[in-house]
């Protein structure tokens, strides 16, 4: 499945947070960055998803959200958490209602630093996710060559 390193595609949620990651999330779009030239697209449908790009901490709303958009995606999926937020609450994480980083909730890949984090790092946690998605697909495909046996 090597296809996945040549047009993977990302879901973004922008989970409770001050926005400032989505922003520079959004950044790798834009001409000067341009992360579709490597053949990211980004989509709005978790049914076509590849990889999952979160933003923000964990409230009870956000976390039915993360949960059910998680689940639709196929797989091989990879998470990608950007930002000190959704690395662990960031600065919400004394909030009453924040339960903390992403991975309270779902299984993540890649860790992205930073309040808020580089479109640097970000592309390069998109890479990450990459490698993590090959080795995810090379894995399935021997497990059906077992079973087929």
């Amino acid at each position: 499945m090597s296809f996945l390193k040549k047009s993977p595609w990302i879901l973004h949620y922008a989970a409770t947070s001050c926005n400032g990651c989505d922003i520079e999330l959004l950044a790798c779009l834009t001409p000067l960055y341009d992360v579709e030239r490597f053949g990211i697209v980004n989509t709005g449908n978790p049914k076509h998803a590849d990889i999952f790009l979160v933003t923000g901490s964990v409230n009870e709303e956000s976390r039915k959200v993360v949960e059910n958009l998680y689940a639709q995606m196929p797989d091989p999926k990879a998470v990608v958490a950007i930002g000190a937020c959704a690395l662990s609450g960031g600065i919400f994480r004394d909030a009453y209602n924040v339960y903390g980083g992403i991975d309270q909730v779902i299984p993540v890949d890649v860790y992205v630093p930073g309040c808020a984090a580089r479109p640097e790092s970000i592309i390069d946690g998109i890479v990450q996710a990459l490698a993590i998605l090959e080795e995810r697909a090379r894995d399935r495909k021997r497990q059906r060559k077992v079973v087929a046996s």
